[in-house]
């Protein structure tokens, strides 16, 4: 059954972020949206969530559709409040006084400890935050579930979490989810749709087995667009050969030939479509500093804190050196931002 259908949507600002998109989503679906940094992913989940007013085209909703829409960031309003405030508010009012009950089981749902229920938002870390923003999307009971770079802050062991809780979901609740974590797409998604400026396509695949699929399609395009302008290019030389035949011998039938195959030329160039080219967000140039130091960074004993100054941890005597790649890992809370 389809809740939502996109009929050649589009988005401008300033350059077009994508165009003439055709979408479905129905029940059961569990959709990975996919592209590059700014090419529009969150811009066209927040016009599926009707906060954001699209440019092009159209978008019809099942009558009485409700939208749980995670976003990546807590709204600043929001962030004295404590967590269970943040979750309450998203009930309606009516509701909020008698079925508070639901916050609770929400929270259980996704193992928040309640010694952070009641601590201020802005006091948590970034993956603690993004678990209240789902649990104030899922305690609205909605009917399509928009998940905006969810394993953003989280540890390792919130993400599988998160895995396990979205895979015991109504298999009728659709979700669509961006996402730059391959693995968590290829476990929580059976569609994948990669987001384009032009000719968007989207595979009845999850990620892995859909970027093989996307690398044949570019690639046939590719070849496609190839022999097109190898047709026009041929189609020329022969012009440019009656051309001179029909002007030495006067002829007039060899002219007008001459006009007919480069109309055909112009027409094939005209239509062909190149292959798809991803645009770069931008060049990261690193230059040698011509350090001879072998230490690039000490670390002696120092505190790491939290805003409030409440202490986290000593570092110890730590060194880092040319040609460490170094991973840090922790806990949601232990102080990796800082």
């Amino acid at each position: 059954m389809t809740i939502l259908n996109t009929n050649a949507l589009g988005v401008t600002l300033g350059d077009p972020l994508f165009a003439d998109l055709n979408l479905t989503i129905s029940k059961g679906d569990r959709i990975g949206l996919v592209a590059a940094n700014g090419r529009g992913k969150s811009t066209l989940m927040s016009c599926i969530a009707g906060s954001f007013e699209h440019t092009a085209g159209d978008i019809t909703r099942a009558r009485g559709l409700r939208v749980g829409y995670v976003t990546q960031y807590v709204p600043d309003a929001a962030r004295d409040g404590t967590l269970y405030d943040l979750v309450l508010a998203a009930l309606p009012p009516d509701q909020a006084d008698y079925e508070s009950w639901r916050v609770d089981v929400v929270l259980d749902e996704l193992k928040v400890p309640y010694e952070l229920q009641h601590r201020p938002l802005s006091t948590l870390s970034g993956g603690w935050q993004r678990t209240a923003l789902l649990a104030a999307a899922w305690v609205t009971e909605p009917d399509l579930l928009l998940l905006d770079e969810p394993t953003n802050h989280l540890d390792l062991h919130r993400i599988a979490l998160l895995q396990d809780w979205l895979g015991a979901l109504p298999r009728d609740t659709p979700v669509v989810i961006t996402s730059h974590d391959r693995a968590f797409l290829d476990a929580t998604t059976n569609r994948t749709l990669f987001l384009r400026a032009e000719h968007s396509r989207i595979f009845q695949l999850p990620y892995s087995i859909a970027r093989a699929a996307l690398a044949e399609a570019d690639a046939a395009d590719e070849r496609r667009f190839a022999n097109d302008l190898n047709k026009a290019q041929q189609l020329r030389k022969q012009a440019a050969k009656l051309k001179n035949i029909g002007i030495n011998s006067g002829s007039d039938l060899l002219v007008n030939k001459t006009k007919q195959l480069s109309e055909r030329a112009a027409k094939i160039e005209a239509a062909a479509k190149p292959a798809h080219q991803e645009r770069g967000a931008g060049d990261i140039k690193l230059t040698n500093s011509g350090t001879h130091a072998k230490a690039l960074v000490a670390l002696d004993d120092v505190a790491v804190k939290t805003p409030n100054d409440r202490l986290l941890y000593t570092t110890g005597k730590i060194w880092i050196n040319q040609g460490d790649r170094v991973v840090l890992l922790g806990t949601n809370g232990a102080g990796k931002t800082r």
